[in-house]
Formats: C-alpha cells, sequence, structure tokens
C-alpha cells in the first residue's frame, strides 16, 4: 500500500482541489511495468565512511613523515623525521608523554600484539609489559625490523640482516646491494619474508637460512592474504600475487587499479588497503575499489603508510598529515537529521536555500552565504524536501522552513514590480555577486534596483527557475495544512501563468524585452529539430504549467490555451516523442551535448504532468514519454529521479540503486578538487553524446561534489572553496520516504 497524504480542504475549494500526494494509481497504463510497486527499504544500520584529518604545522624545516601505528588503548603514533607525532585537534603535534622515548633516535614503530615496540638506533625496546623488552642491537644505519611470536626479532639494515633471540644476536649476514624495504613475519609458516627493491628473501627460524625468493625487481611492498597463503606484492607498476610457499606467480600483473604506483599494502579487518601516489583504495568482496583520494578523504594524495586506527577506523599517512577514515554504524535517517543540521547552520539566506563560499579553503567558519542563478530553482528543491518531511512526519519545524522558504519564493514576483515575472534572486544592495562596478550605468544591470534602492533583483529569468516554482507551489498547495498559506500558493502559480499566456509565451523583463531562456513560444520551440531537446522539453514545461493552473484554478483560458498549443502547433507531438529522438544536431549549440540540467527541468515537471493530464488518453500517453526518459537516466542511479518517476506513476523505479546513491552520497559537503582520468580499474567508454565516460556511475563520495544535473562528471572541483547546501540529499530521501518506499529508521 503506498503512501498518501490527506489534506483538509474547505467546502469552497473541494471541487478545485484535490491532494497531489504524489503516489498515484494510473489506471491508464497500458503495461505492467507502470503498475505500482510496493517493495520498501527498511532503513537499518548500515556503514557510513568519512574522514578525520590532521595536518603537519611546521615551522621551520618540514618533517618527513614516515609511519603511523596505533595501539591496544587508542594511542595514535607518527614517526617522522623529527620523532614521534600525534594528532591533537585536527593537527599533528610533537608527542611527549614518554620523556625517556622522546630523546632517543627512533628509526621505526610497530604494532605488536597491539602495543608499541620502537627501533632506535641502538635498542629495540617497549614501555609495554612492564618495559621488559628491550634488545640491544649494535647495527649501524639499521632501517626496518619485525618480530615473531616469540619476541624474537629480525632487524635490517642496507647490506645487512640480523636475527635476535630472548635479546641476543643469534645470526648475522650480509648482503652486496641488499636495501630493505619491508619485513613481514609469517606465522603459519615460522618464517619471515623480507623484501628489498629488487629480491625477496626468506629467513627460517628453525634452521636460520636465509634464501633468495625472488629477483624480479621494482618492489615497493608486500602483505600477506588469504591466511597467509599469498603473498600480494605492490610495485611501481601494480601489484603480484605469489604462493607464500613456493613463491611461484599465482596471477599476472594487475595493473587494472584506481593507481599503479603501489606505496604500501595492509589488511585491515579483514580488508585489503592499498597506499598509491594517487590515494588510497579498499578491495571489497566484488573485486572493485572504494577509491579515497581528493581533500574529502586524505589530508594529500601521496600516500606514505597505513594501518589499522582505533575503533575499526583506518589511518591513512601522507606527506603533510594524517587522515583517519571512520567507519560508523547510521540509518539513512540519522544521515539525513544530519543534513538537516547544516542546512539549517549554514545554508539559508533569506529563506533561500543557499550555496556558501569559504574564504578560507575547506574552513567551515569561514563561510559565506552568497546569491546563484537559480536560487528559485534550487529553493524549489529544498522547499520540496521540507514538504515531503512535513507529509511524513507532521513536523512544526518542517512546516515552519516550509513556511519561511515560500516567503523567499513569493517575494521573487513581488520585488520585481512586474506582475506574476519572478525575479532570479534578490540581495541588499552592494552585496549582490555581479554588477558592482561603480561605472556601470543602472540600464547595464542586470540586477535592478528596488524603489527603496535597498535591494537589487536578478531580472535574467530563465525557464529553470519557472519549473522549480510551478513544481513546488503545487505540492505546497497540496501538502500544508494551512488553506491561507494554500492560497498563496496558488496566487503564485495564476500570476506567473498569466505573465507568461499575457507575453505570448514568454518572460518579459523590466525593459520589455525577453529573457534569453524564458521561452516557450511556438515559433521559438518549433524552430529547433525534433532531435533537440528542448523542443520536446519546452513543450513539456508549458503544458504542465498550464495543468497545473487550470487544475488549482479551475479558470478555463488554461485548459484553452493548451488544446491551442497542442492542435495548432503540436505541442502534444512534441511531449509525447520519446527521449530516444535526442540527438546530436550538427551545428546547434543546444544539441552538442546531452542536457543534463535539462533532466533535472523534466523530473520535477512530470508529476504534474501526468498527475493534472485534461484527460486519460494524454497521461497514458505522456506517461510513455515519461518513462523513455526514465529509462535512459535510470543508470545514474539517482534516487531523485527513480522517485519522482515512482510517483508519476512509474513501476520498476529501481529501489536498490536508490539507496545504494544515498549511501554513497558523501557526509563532506566541500567541493574538493577530485579526480579520476587516471584511474585504470574503470572501463571507459568512447566518447559519446551524453559526457558519460564510464561504462558505471562512479558512487558520489568518489565525484566532484556536485548537483543533480550531471552524474558523469568525475574530474574537477574549486579547490575546496564552497560547501554545496545537503537539500541535494534531503530531497530525494524525503521523496523516498513520503512515497512509502524507505521506511523509518528502525
Amino acid at each position: 500500500m503506498i503512501k498518501t497524504t490527506i489534506t483538509a480542504l474547505s467546502q469552497s475549494n473541494k471541487l478545485r482541489l484535490i491532494l497531489l500526494g504524489l503516489i498515484i494509481s494510473f489506471a491508464a497504463c497500458t503495461d505492467s511495468d507502470s503498475q505500482m510497486n510496493t517493495r520498501v527499504y527498511d532503513d537499518l544500520p548500515f556503514i557510513q565512511d568519512y574522514a578525520e584529518q590532521f595536518e603537519l604545522i611546521t615551522t621551520q624545516a618540514v618533517p618527513e613523515l614516515l609511519e603511523v601505528r596505533c595501539d591496544r588503548n587508542n594511542n595514535i603514533k607518527i614517526l617522522s623525521s623529527e620523532g614521534l607525532l600525534q594528532p591533537w585537534e585536527k593537527n599533528l603535534v610533537a608527542d611527549q608523554l614518554y620523556s625517556p622515548i622522546r630523546d632517543m633516535r627512533i628509526i621505526s614503530i610497530a604494532s605488536f600484539k597491539n602495543q608499541f615496540v620502537y627501533l632506535t638506533d641502538k635498542a629495540i625496546l617497549s614501555n609495554a609489559w612492564a618495559g621488559k623488552f628491550y634488545v640491544k642491537h649494535n647495527i649501524e644505519n639499521c632501517s626496518h625490523f619485525v618480530l615473531g611470536d616469540d619476541f624474537s626479532v629480525l632487524v635490517a639494515a642496507r647490506e645487512k640482516l640480523a636475527f635476535f633471540t630472548d635479546s641476543e644476536l643469534v645470526w648475522e649476514e650480509s648482503l652486496d646491494d641488499f636495501e630493505p624495504v619491508e619485513l613481514l613475519y609469517n606465522s603459519s609458516q615460522g618464517v619471515f619474508v623480507i623484501l628489498s627493491k629488487s629480491a625477496i628473501y626468506t629467513f627460517t627460524i628453525a634452521d636460520k637460512q636465509l634464501i633468495m625468493r625472488s629477483d624480479a625487481g621494482n618492489f615497493t611492498s608486500m602483505a600477506f592474504v588469504a591466511e597467509n597463503s599469498l603473498l600480494m606484492l605492490g610495485t611501481e607498476d601494480g601489484i603480484l600475487s605469489l604462493d607464500s610457499e613456493s613463491f611461484k606467480e599465482i596471477s599476472p600483473l594487475n595493473t587494472k587499479l584506481p593507481d599503479t604506483k603501489i606505496s604500501c599494502i595492509t589488511k585491515i579487518n579483514g580488508k585489503l588497503w592499498f597506499g598509491s601516489s594517487k590515494g588510497a583504495f579498499s578491495q571489497r568482496d566484488d573485486n572493485k575499489y572504494d577509491y579515497y583520494a581528493s581533500k574529502r578523504w586524505l589530508v594529500d594524495d601521496q600516500v606514505i603508510d597505513i594501518s589499522a586506527g582505533p575503533d575499526n577506523s583506518v589511518l591513512i599517512l601522507t606527506e603533510t598529515g594524517l587522515s583517519q577514515i571512520v567507519f560508523t554504524k547510521i540509518t539513512l535517517a540519522d544521515k539525513a537529521e544530519y543534513f538537516q543540521k547544516v542546512q539549517r547552520l549554514r545554508h539559508v539566506r533569506y529563506g533561500f536555500s543557499s550555496a556558501t563560499s569559504l574564504k578560507v579553503p575547506g574552513d567551515l567558519s569561514s563561510a559565506v552565504l552568497h546569491d546563484t542563478d537559480n536560487d528559485g530553482l534550487w529553493t524549489s528543491m529544498y522547499l520540496a524536501g521540507e514538504l515531503f518531511r512535513y507529509g511524513v512526519t507532521k513536523s512544526n519545524d518542517a512546516l515552519q522552513n516550509a513556511y519561511e522558504a515560500f516567503e523567499a519564493m513569493e517575494r521573487l514576483t513581488e520585488i520585481s514590480g512586474i506582475q506574476g515575472f519572478p525575479a532570479r534572486t534578490y540581495e541588499i544592495d552592494g552585496y549582490q555577486s555581479s554588477d558592482t562596478d561603480p561605472n556601470m550605468s543602472e540600464d547595464e544591470k542586470i540586477w535592478r534596483l528596488t524603489e527603496d534602492k535597498r535591494w537589487r533583483w536578478k531580472s535574467t529569468t530563465s525557464s529553470d527557475e519557472s519549473c522549480g516554482h510551478f513544481f513546488v507551489y503545487a505540492l505546497f498547495a497540496e501538502i500544508v495544512p494551512d488553506q491561507e498559506w494554500r492560497d498563496r500558493a496558488i496566487h503564485q502559480i495564476k500570476i506567473e501563468m498569466d505573465h507568461i499566456i499575457e507575453h505570448d509565451w514568454y518572460l518579459v523583463t523590466w525593459n520589455g524585452n525577453r529573457t534569453e531562456w524564458g521561452r516557450w513560444n511556438p515559433e521559438y520551440v518549433n524552430s529547433f529539430p525534433i532531435t533537440v531537446g528542448d523542443r520536446r522539453l519546452n513543450s513539456t514545461l508549458i503544458l504542465a504549467f498550464l495543468q497545473t493552473a487550470y487544475h488549482f484554478t479551475g479558470e478555463k483560458i488554461y485548459k484553452e490555451k493548451a488544446f491551442e498549443l497542442m492542435k495548432d502547433h503540436g505541442y502534444d507531438e512534441n511531449t509525447i516523442r520519446p527521449a530516444t529522438v535526442i540527438g546530436e544536431v550538427e551545428g546547434e549549440i543546444l544539441s552538442d551535448t546531452w542536457n543534463h540540467s535539462d533532466d533535472e527541468m523534466y523530473f520535477l515537471t512530470i508529476p504534474a504532468l501526468l498527475k493534472y493530464a485534461f484527460n486519460d488518453e494524454l497521461k497514458e500517453k505522456f506517461f510513455e514519454s515519461a518513462k523513455s526518459h526514465w529509462e535512459i537516466e535510470r543508470s545514474e542511479k539517482n534516487p531523485l529521479w527513480n522517485f519522482l518517476y515512482l510517483m508519476s506513476g512509474g513501476g520498476d523505479y529501481d529501489l536498490e540503486e536508490s539507496v545504494w546513491w544515498l549511501k554513497e552520497f558523501p557526509m563532506d559537503l566541500i567541493s574538493w578538487n577530485v579526480e579520476n582520468s587516471h584511474r585504470q580499474d574503470l572501463t571507459r567508454v568512447e566518447q559519446n553524446f551524453r559526457r558519460q565516460e564510464y561504462t558505471e556511475v562512479l558512487p558520489r563520495d568518489e565525484r566532484p561534489m556536485h548537483l543533480h544535473n550531471n552524474a558523469f562528471r568525475n574530474n574537477g572541483g574549486n579547490g575546496g572553496r564552497e560547501e554545496y547546501p545537503p537539500y541535494i540529499f534531503l530531497l530525494p530521501y524525503w521523496a523516498g520516504r513520503y512515497a512509502g518506499v524507505i521506511s523509518p529508521a528502525e
């Protein structure tokens, strides 16, 4: 049973207002795919990852970071060329807890039996076990060490190996051209494995025998896997797998990796982790990789060391700091609650949902709210999410937020002074993002000064804005409980529709000129070939606008004008044309690539297009066209497209893919620079009209931050100078809740 919301209507409005509810049973649909699907995602806790970062603070010489380890007390120690460091309040600072250790020259650090063990220039020692473990080695230029199960120790130096048992030297050997890289102990075989840059050796405890196993070269790191039966080797060019007993190659060099220049390998909580020159990645059960790179995850991408951290976290040491990847159990409801707080704290400007610029890249305390060209559209999407939240929870907070956002949008038509013409946005004079040149004449400015000379409003309104307005005003009129507020939304629908009709299907601004993108006139729309998306989209938009206006007001002019556009100008044919006809048209700038922003407008429009269709025949035809568009877009796994399609009568709405998107949405909303073009683990496709680069869309936390209008944006960002508003997550989540296909948290 799909959930709907019942809105109490006054007697005078019962004939002209019926509940939208967005989940509609379409009896006119002809195939089984269009029947409502009752599958529901049970919102149980899942593992959410996020990063905490600690940057290296330097005053003079920059220390080299070498290793990171954690002990059973959750103490984290970082070895640097200037001694031990610890993470503290987002920075790496000197670790001074043990004065004797502080004054030693530490060469390497290990976590043995979950306790810290140190290699110094004179000894191997630990503060655990009452400080009794101490092995004096007297080995010059030592660099690596590893312990066996019985506290035996193998120490490596350039061109030398030495083995200690019961704190006594029992074996040593010199090796020409030996430069150690890493030492491991295989407890199941009682064998030490020694990796140099050009060779692999084993040393057996029982017979004190050193054997060269391979001299293939180019090695950088190693780790045991599969219960120590396999030895995985990192190289400058990828990874190799050897049998840990015979040291024969199990598989050829694997280069299908996020980066092939491997710096370290380790197994943590049953998963293999790899460090590289371009970030870190872990191997999943399906043998694909979760990729952690960019400032979203790491202080920098040059990974030096990876080890297990406190509470199942992963510690990733890079050249300039430490990143702790935290894994915590939350529900989608928890995630939405977190983002709701972020939205209200930093992303509300005069009631609008607003972006923020960061004066200091990555520093949220330096956030400054700013206007955008599409404040009306983005706010309509935030407002829709709050309406869905109210519809599900009857939260007074959601209702108050909705009223505040509505008032901000309502003022868009008031502040312009042009009947029914909505401004893009508004700001106090002198604080708008453009037209700030004092030498520019008023007639040149697209930001218009109000009569009181306090405010300016942006005058170049586009179809994007109108789309958002009609979408959310209809929702508002259906969902909010107060009739006076509903009537205000209906009034906005009416005056904006009347403006378009009275100005010959154009948005006409302050100087009598048509705006560049607010155009639904037949001469304009039908000037495009049928393969250009704007012909289909603009016809769809204007018919949905007219249907919405007629539905809420009952005024015949809107129905008459809609049929005029359909009968005289073929707008019905434009609208029902399947999305598959859209393609590249040589010389046509609007059709050189697929316009993903058009997808946003289309999916915000189809609920009203289908819900308010004038008859069942049109509804059926419109649905088939909407379905064709969704079929093209479903590879993006976008829950907003999927749930709006569901709300429009769609059957198979890809619930699992939608939940995947919501889970993979990053907790960090900052626009960090992200690059994926170097990745060899992804299967590329040929350059295409849709600008799709790989066979599968990447998880949201591996892409740059972006809005809903380009799922295939795999590279980019602005260097941490902006935080995106979290309505991007909130709208699809609450749409899923309102549709009844995401359960409350359990």
